[in-house]
């Protein structure tokens, strides 16, 4: 019996972990079994973008960094990120060591298309 409820105990502390790196995270930029888009970043600010945070309309927050590690988006340059169709809450920006400025928007990706968004 012992043995089923820590067995039990475990099972549900994953599942609360799980549930808290989504909203940690801004969950998956893909999600299985979903038609996927794109979102493409273009900078037309004249700083270097060095964060770009999305996430699904219904996570918490924002979550984490989502350009890969050492990539960073210069002024005139876009990234493109796949992404689930369906709605996306997506803020960049950039200022480490002067301050620090952003911009953040809703946007409908559609599946098959690219969806522009410009940091200014």
């Amino acid at each position: 019996m012992m043995k089923f409820v820590r067995a039990a105990l475990a099972g549900a502390g994953l599942l609360l972990v799980a549930s808290c790196a989504s909203m940690v995270t801004g969950g998956p930029l893909i999600r299985p079994g979903e038609p996927v888009g794109a979102i493409d970043v273009y900078n037309g600010s004249p700083q270097t973008v060095t964060a770009v945070l999305i996430s699904a309309c219904s996570a918490s927050t924002y979550g984490l960094n989502r350009l890969p590690e050492g990539v960073v988006i210069r002024p005139g340059q876009s990234y493109r990120f796949t992404v689930s169709a369906g709605c996306w809450d997506i803020m960049a920006g950039h200022g480490i060591t002067d301050g620090y400025a952003s911009a953040n928007r809703r946007i409908q990706v559609h599946a098959n298309q690219v969806t522009a968004w410009g940091v200014r």
